[in-house]
């Protein structure tokens, strides 16, 4: 059921892709693996993986279990189990994760919080179906 995407084995199959030139505006709530390399402008809600690729822009909050990105973010990012950020990537916002990768060549402008027990909870509120404000996961 695995399949190694971008030196991550633990990344599952992809279930979607939001393609270079999709431009989408909302809120986007999935399960599973979801990979953006358009732009995306909102929100986003999940408890496993969201990965964003070179040439997309997110703009908005981002709660993942795990998110990997070498794109543009900006807004800010909680991932309950970890982030990775891979150059050329860029993110102009705060990060809240209790495991942390910035690679070299990442621009990374803000601020971050590395707490296990709160992430844990931001992980928990997902599974339920909504996140820490009370919106749907």
């Amino acid at each position: 059921m695995f399949k190694k995407a971008n030196g991550h084995p633990q990344v599952e199959e992809m279930v979607a892709f939001l393609g270079k030139g999709t431009d989408f505006k909302g809120t986007l709530n999935f399960e599973g693996t979801i990979r953006i390399d358009g732009r995306l402008e909102g929100e986003i809600y999940t408890k496993d993986t969201l990965i964003i690729g070179e040439s997309a822009e997110v703009m908005g909050e981002i709660n993942v279990g795990t998110l990997i990105s070498s794109g543009r973010i900006t807004g800010n990012v909680k991932a309950a189990r970890a982030a990775h950020f891979i150059a050329p990537g860029r993110l102009d916002g705060n990060v809240d994760t209790p495991k942390l990768k910035v690679e070299e060549g990442f621009s990374f402008n803000g601020k971050c919080e590395m707490n296990e027990a709160k992430a844990a909870a931001i992980l928990g509120t997902a599974k339920e179906g909504l996140s820490e404000a009370g919106r749907p996961a």
